[in-house]
């Protein structure tokens, strides 16, 4: 019912340009930490460019978070900036977030899948866990992954499918995922066929965001695997048109590790912060004048916004 509902509001919204809001969101992004292990150059955590503090989520946050929502919510995106198994009381939200009966799911660069964290996560009851492994050897590997150890990242695979058989459990679908740059775009067929060969569930080739995408980036790859493109005075768009709606912000929130409230996952530094839910339930901001002003906003001219400039909103950012 609750999904029913935000698509007739999102889609008269789209259509009369006016605000029309029933329901809240089917998904949460939660920011468990914004520390990370590793120096990826893209990543606004791991380059050091992040404009906000960096912390851990408290568990008296989580809950306030699993309390205020339970009654609508669908998934739980255990991510967002940062690494999260670096958060101490990861697993233990993995167990109250499923005691929910949330879907639930995290991404990780696999330097901490070591065999006795990996039969952890099998036995945590995660639905779904994506790890970054761009390369299938160290030097391609750690040209964008700095400081990681590639033989980490097969070797908590191996763990991972390896216990799924061991408990016979069908969760979590494993995910490799390979983002495409110009060093490892040689690598794609070979890391499909050894994802195949280890167990994996899937590999999804996909396609990098840069942060300053206008003037290119050397580690952009050919363009077939790429989100962007060259305009006629050789400056790079993001390949999407922009249009004045967005789903991301009728279905979906992401909340940062110290509670503030995020209309979507390319606000890394919190420029749009709706609220704060340490200071208020989550259902008085999910329909608060900032938020409304904020999807107003989107409406009537999307480009306006600095962040959905670099939006996929409506393009697929996987390589098939």
């Amino acid at each position: 019912m609750n999904l029913v509902k935000l698509v007739i509001s999102y889609l008269i919204s789209s259509i009369s340009e006016k605000i029309v809001f029933f329901g809240y969101p089917l998904t949460l992004s939660l920011e468990l930490t914004n520390h990370c292990n590793l120096s990826c150059p893209e990543c606004r955590s791991g380059s050091g460019l992040l404009k906000r503090g960096k912390g851990f989520m408290d568990m008296t946050t989580f809950d306030r978070i699993l309390s205020d929502c339970s009654s609508f919510l669908f998934s739980l995106i255990l991510y967002f900036q940062g690494e999260p198994f670096l958060h101490d009381e990861l697993f233990e939200m993995i167990k109250k977030a499923r005691q929910k009966r949330f879907h639930t799911m995290t991404s990780t660069n696999g330097q901490f899948l070591d065999p006795d964290r990996a039969k952890k996560v099998v036995e945590s009851g995660l639905d779904r866990i994506i790890i970054s492994m761009d390369g299938l050897d160290q030097p391609v590997y750690e040209k964008y992954r700095v400081g990681g150890n590639l033989d980490k990242v097969k070797e908590g695979i191996e763990a991972l499918v390896g216990w799924k058989k061991t408990l016979r459990s069908n969760t979590p679908v494993i995910i490799i995922q390979f983002l495409v740059f110009s060093h490892n775009q040689h690598q794609i067929e070979d890391i499909r066929k050894w994802g195949q060969r280890v167990g994996a569930d899937g590999v999804e080739i996909k396609t990098a965001m840069f942060h300053d995408f206008e003037n290119g980036n050397p580690l952009m790859p050919e363009e077939q695997y790429t989100r962007y493109r060259k305009n006629n005075n050789g400056k790079f768009l993001i390949n999407s048109p922009l249009k004045n709606h967005c789903w991301q912000c009728w279905s979906k929130a992401v909340i940062t590790w110290d509670g503030k409230v995020l209309p979507c996952c390319f606000d890394t530094d919190g420029d749009h912060v709706m609220g704060n839910i340490r200071q208020q339930p989550f259902v008085d901001i999910w329909k608060n004048i900032p938020y409304m002003t904020f999807r107003t906003k989107l409406l009537r001219n999307r480009k306006e916004i600095p962040m959905c400039r670099n939006c996929t909103e409506g393009v697929s950012y996987y390589v098939h």
